[in-house]
């Protein structure tokens, strides 16, 4: 209860010392404004001189500056918000209203005779092979310059272009059945093309094709001609694993990709390698051997097409055992691909290398055998 009290009184002090200073300033402002008001009327009589003096009205205490004294706060704050409300009308009318009006763009205006933008590096336009498996390749760059044309890193050839900087390239010795790259140069000042195209040259033109290699993906330039029955699409290896994967390897058109169907069950799908094989790897779970199953492999072309359908049905074996999982390496095959397919990680490739003893797993060969170690 003591401390209470004491709080208490200290507490009252407090406020009043606070009401004393609020007072003493107050009074000192009282005094301050006094003095200047006296001050100005002073200054004001003695300005305007008068000559014949004014009588002057004696005033009470009530009528001598107590409006100003008492009512000075409010009076400054209703001419603040006169001025702010003067201040927003002129500025409204004054302003000019802004209305936001979508861009649109401005149309194009195509030259008379349509002449084809000059690139700044060499592009091409169009890559073919005929029936005589003679290509013809059609592109463009600055005009009046020369393009060299590069197949598979060698330079074949060089055309110059126009005014209009177009060129054709058309060799009359055809080119063997297999796989280019053909690429171009500005041969002036040695700017290379930013796309590629790939070219598969078949045995049969009808399945020969040309891929516009860029940045964002590939973009066919000529389908395969081939019909229903007329594609390869082989199936070569399949294998089912204890640990509930199945691989299947075999060959199709280059390039291409393949998709893999178990009972109509969608699993995935692969590309085709620039050698024509592919292999694909996934989890199916406990297939039961000894029943009957339905796949389906798909040659898809870079549209998505399918170009071709394989069905097998067959009869589960029993799965291959953990010693008698073999792999023959095929041309264009790494140890990433086949440790992806067998042990469904790329990274695992140093597994597979130790356990056939190879020294740089960077190198294998075709027909080349490995044992997978299933685990």
């Amino acid at each position: 209860m003591t401390n209470i009290k004491k709080t208490k009184r200290s507490t009252d002090e407090m406020i009043a010392d606070a009401i004393d200073r609020q007072q003493s300033w107050l009074n000192r402002r009282r005094e301050a404004t006094r003095k200047f008001l006296r001050r100005f009327n002073v200054f004001r009589a003695e300005t305007e001189a008068p000559a014949t003096p004014a009588p002057v009205a004696v005033k009470t205490k009530s009528e001598n500056g107590s409006v100003l004294r008492d009512y000075w706060f409010p009076i400054m704050c209703a001419l603040i918000v006169i001025f702010i409300a003067i201040f927003v009308i002129i500025f409204k009318i004054n302003t000019p209203v802004k209305v936001l009006v979508p861009a649109v763009p401005e149309p194009i205006i195509k030259p008379v005779d349509n002449a084809k933008k000059v690139a700044d590096r060499p592009d091409f336009d169009m890559v073919r092979i005929d029936k005589s498996g003679n290509i013809v390749v059609a592109g463009r760059g600055k005009s009046e310059s020369n393009i060299s044309v590069l197949v598979n890193g060698a330079v074949v050839a060089t055309e110059h272009t126009n005014k209009n900087g177009e060129f054709v390239y058309a060799p009359t010795k055809p080119l063997k059945a297999g796989n280019y790259t053909i690429s171009l140069i500005d041969a002036d000042k040695n700017e290379k093309s930013v796309d590629s195209v790939f070219v598969y040259v078949a045995e049969n033109y009808k399945k020969s094709m040309s891929l516009l290699m860029t940045a964002d993906g590939s973009k066919i330039l000529q389908k395969p001609k081939s019909v229903q029955g007329d594609v390869d699409l082989v199936l070569s290896k399949l294998d089912y694993l204890d640990s509930g994967r199945i691989v299947v390897t075999g060959r199709a058109l280059p390039r291409l990709r393949v998709s893999l169907t178990l009972n109509d069950k969608y699993l995935g799908e692969a590309r085709v390698s620039d050698y024509k094989n592919f292999g694909m790897g996934f989890d199916t779970g406990k297939l039961n051997s000894g029943e009957k199953y339905t796949m389906q492999i798909r040659l898809h072309d870079t549209d998505g097409t399918t170009v071709k359908t394989v069905k097998y049905e067959f009869v589960m074996p029993e799965s291959t055992g953990n010693e008698d999982t073999f792999y023959t390496v095929r041309r264009g095959d790494t140890l990433w691909v086949v440790a992806r397919n067998f042990l469904r990680r790329g990274v695992l490739f140093s597994i597979i290398a130790d356990f056939n003893d190879i020294k740089n797993p960077n190198l294998i060969y075709p027909n080349q055998i490995l044992q997978i170690p299933i685990q």
